[in-house]
């Protein structure tokens, strides 16, 4: 636009110019006819930027209409809008990559006054940055992973068969491949892709993206999962629609040496071959595996638990009971605690209705403000950092930051029958899109260096767990050793031991947080430590000749 602009700006210097130094053209009639062509000059020239300018306009009336739209979706019902991860990232992407696209339509003098306004605003607005739209992406693709769900149904708003939200289009597609190709994950790059360009042919006019760009992204991730031929014919295919695109003529070569070296080395060893193909319909076949590590089988059990494919069989859970406990503590007579048993060995029990929504309301609206990115120890250097299989924020409320933190830590000695003198504050835990904490112990092993030093409390002895919202779908709590899930009730508590009486770590506690797949996730807990419970959890002899290992 300024291009045009200053263009036009010389263009008219230029006119003036030969008005001065070609004077007295009214002298002659022939003079005034070769103005004609200088008016049909200025006029096109008009023309065409009033043309440039429409299009502009209807572009950005465009784009506000897809604003307007989604805004007022999610001032209806922010909380219920943003359980939906697919309208998360969408929010994330409008005001990244496609407010940039959204930028470069306004770029003129008005534009800069209004940016220099919202510099003003700087303290009353918020921008995401690329790192949350690169976030947000690997989030949807980490449900997709982990729920097994198809990427078409994804791009319908479909979360496991529940229809969410609107479509995603064919530009929303391709910037979820876009991400996952910069974080060189070629698997998703290639699914989401492949949904670009199924998308892209009935949205010819509704689209920001050249179907060659898809194509480039496409042909180099299926080269990188090793199907060359496939490479080959996407990159040929992007040549018959920009025929000078110089990366990709250079692409080309170096795809059609390696296929002609595979052919004469299998010339040589007789071998046949089996090509991947593109059918009739355009859908890619054979081209991609999943991810490293989903093979692992603690991860496969994991995902499994979080789907529901695994559940106790009914020798376990013919023992479990529910019953009414006072712990011998006064105030429970009157009202006594709702136990139910989660699995006997090691015991894993849950509280119900322990934790009021006024009390969780009260914790939420302190902990807001303190949410910060959640960190876990380095095992080597036992400094905190930020990890990509623990994606959540939290906060650490005090006993004296409100009356009701001290009650609920009160309750865990009521729940526990431990103190809570030598516990950690009341840690707070809200998760976002695709949020999850993948398997891992609450207690410190011996390999980890000063951890807990600072505390001078020991070891973590116990987990108590308040599950402070319901969730929809997704965000259990799942132990892969127990192929045990307890799921999210609002008000309730869970709660274990992490350290066998002898002293040594529980293996089969450790335990992960499934992705939140729809829904707001909010819990807190309290990790009681060793120091302070010599009495009330006495070593017993007979965990002391047991092997742990």
């Amino acid at each position: 636009m300024r291009l045009f602009s200053d263009w036009l700006f010389l263009l008219f210097w230029y006119i003036l110019k030969l008005k001065w130094t070609n004077a007295e053209v009214y002298t002659a009639i022939v003079d005034l006819e070769n103005l004609l062509k200088t008016e049909f000059i200025l006029m096109e020239t008009l023309q065409n930027y009033i043309q440039q300018q429409e299009r502009k306009l209807d572009l950005l009336k465009k784009q506000v209409a897809i604003y307007s739209i989604e805004y007022e979706k999610a001032r209806a019902d922010p909380t219920e809008y943003f359980a939906n991860p697919i309208n998360a990232y969408l929010l994330v992407k409008r005001l990244t990559a496609d407010w940039k696209y959204t930028e470069n339509l306004l770029k003129n003098d008005i534009y800069q006054e209004m940016t220099n306004n919202l510099t003003d605003l700087q303290d009353n607005i918020k921008f995401p940055t690329d790192e949350d739209l690169s976030g947000a992406a690997v989030a949807l693709t980490r449900l997709q992973d982990t729920y097994n769900l198809d990427t078409q149904s994804i791009a319908r708003g479909e979360l496991n068969g529940v229809k969410y939200s609107t479509e995603l289009s064919s530009d929303d597609c391709f910037e979820l491949g876009r991400q996952s190709y910069f974080n060189e994950d070629f698997y998703h790059t290639v699914l989401w892709m492949r949904e670009a360009l199924r998308k892209h042919d009935t949205e010819q006019n509704n689209t920001n993206t050249f179907k060659w760009e898809i194509l480039e992204y496409l042909a180099f991730s299926v080269y990188m999962q090793g199907n060359v031929r496939l490479a080959f014919k996407l990159t040929e295919e992007l040549l018959s629609m920009y025929p000078n695109h110089e990366r990709a003529k250079g692409n080309l070569e170096y795809y059609r040496n390696i296929i002609d070296n595979e052919e004469k080395s299998k010339r040589k060893k007789g071998e046949d071959e089996e090509l991947a193909m593109i059918d009739d319909e355009g859908e890619i076949e054979n081209v991609a595996s999943p991810p490293q590590g989903l093979t692992s089988t603690e991860r496969a059990k994991y995902e499994m638990l979080c789907r529901k494919e695994i559940e106790l069989p009914i020798s376990i859970t013919s023992k479990l009971k529910c019953r009414y406990v006072n712990k011998g503590k006064p105030y429970l007579l009157i009202a006594p605690l709702k136990e139910e048993e989660a699995l006997l060995d090691p015991r894993i029990v849950l509280y119900r209705e322990v934790m009021s929504d006024a009390e969780i309301e009260t914790i939420q609206t302190l902990a807001k403000p303190r949410l910060k990115r959640a960190t876990v120890q380095n095992q080597k250097t036992g400094e905190l950092e930020v990890a990509h299989y623990r994606i959540s924020k939290s906060a650490w409320l005090k006993d004296d930051d409100h009356p009701v933190v001290a009650a609920v830590r009160r309750r865990v000695e009521d729940i526990t029958s431990l103190t809570v003198e030598t516990a950690e504050e009341l840690q707070v835990v809200n998760y976002g899109i695709g949020g999850h904490y993948e398997p891992h112990f609450d207690f410190a092993r011996k390999d980890e260096v000063n951890a807990f030093k600072s505390l001078g409390t020991g070891n973590r002895i116990a987990t108590a767990l308040f599950y402070m919202s319901d969730v929809k779908q997704g965000g259990a709590t799942v132990f892969p050793p127990l192929n045990l899930a307890l799921w999210p009730e609002k008000g309730s508590a869970a709660f274990w031991h992490n350290l066998h009486s002898s002293g040594i770590g529980n293996e089969q506690t450790r335990h992960a947080a499934c992705p939140v797949l729809t829904g707001s996730k909010w819990v807190s807990n309290v990790w009681l430590h060793e120091r302070g419970q010599e009495f009330l959890r006495p070593c017993d002899p007979n965990d002391m000749n047991r092997d742990f290992s």
